[in-house]
């Protein structure tokens, strides 16, 4: 991951544009040139990891109900894209799996934990992730910090990162008191200020600030010096980065 800061990192794919977390919405953030992108992951009732945002289907699919009490099967066939777009008709829920299979190596992955679902995803992911071993591609982060607690616990060389909405007074303090390693910050960007960023900086923490979407708020963060921008338009970012 040594790229020039800060990195651009696709916000559920390229979400502005295209259905997100859809395999279309990632392919779409690698062809605008994003470093990375941020996913978020949930847990059907057979113990699939599914890349979608709530909790139910109701919301980005022609589905309805909890995904928590759905079969694979139950999902695999509906249409995650057409409440976006109709060019996107016939878009499906992918399985995290596919996403691995889809990005290249070397290319970030912000896997955000959704639920916990009583322990059972972090146990599901680290044995997907473990299988994939791309340890040096991943960040698995949440809001859940006990979920990130329990998975850096686990499994030692993962990557984790803290997921927050507060102005809180010392953020690089506040990844301490974890009591593991924390490899990135993840505020909220309207939560985070230069001077944060710089302690974060000086105590080996990454920052990657999210939803970053117009420009001024891209020129405050470059100016913050953040590691990384996770925005829903890859594209206006890196063309902004490149003028």
């Amino acid at each position: 991951m040594n790229r020039q800061k800060p990195i651009v990192i696709g916000h559920r794919g390229s979400a502005g544009e295209a259905p997100e977390n859809t395999l279309a919405s990632f392919a779409l953030a690698v062809e605008q040139g994003a470093d990375g992108i941020e996913l978020d992951v949930q847990l059907t009732k057979d113990g699939e990891i599914v890349v979608c945002h709530d909790l139910t289907l109701d919301r980005t699919t022609n589905g309805s109900g909890y995904i928590g009490e759905k079969l694979w099967e139950d999902l695999k066939h509906l249409d995650a894209g057409s409440w976006f777009s109709e060019a996107f008709t016939g878009e499906r829920i992918p399985l995290l799996r596919q996403v691995f299979d889809l990005l290249p190596r070397g290319f970030l992955i912000n896997v955000e934990v959704k639920h916990a679902y009583e322990g059972k995803m972090e146990k599901a992911l680290l044995a997907l992730l473990r299988e994939i071993d791309r340890w040096e591609d991943i960040v698995i982060s949440s809001f859940d910090h006990k979920v990130i607690h329990r998975i850096k616990q686990a499994q030692p060389n993962a990557k984790v990162g803290v997921l927050y909405a507060a102005n809180l007074i010392d953020h690089a303090a506040y990844a301490r008191q974890l009591g593991v390693d924390v490899f990135s910050l993840h505020p909220y960007h309207q939560c985070i200020e230069q001077e944060d960023v710089r302690a974060a900086a000086s105590a080996g923490l990454a920052v990657y600030p999210y939803t970053v979407n117009h420009t001024a708020d891209y020129k405050r963060m470059i100016a913050a010096d953040v590691t990384g921008i996770i925005t829903d338009y890859p594209a206006r970012l890196r063309e902004f980065l490149a003028q």
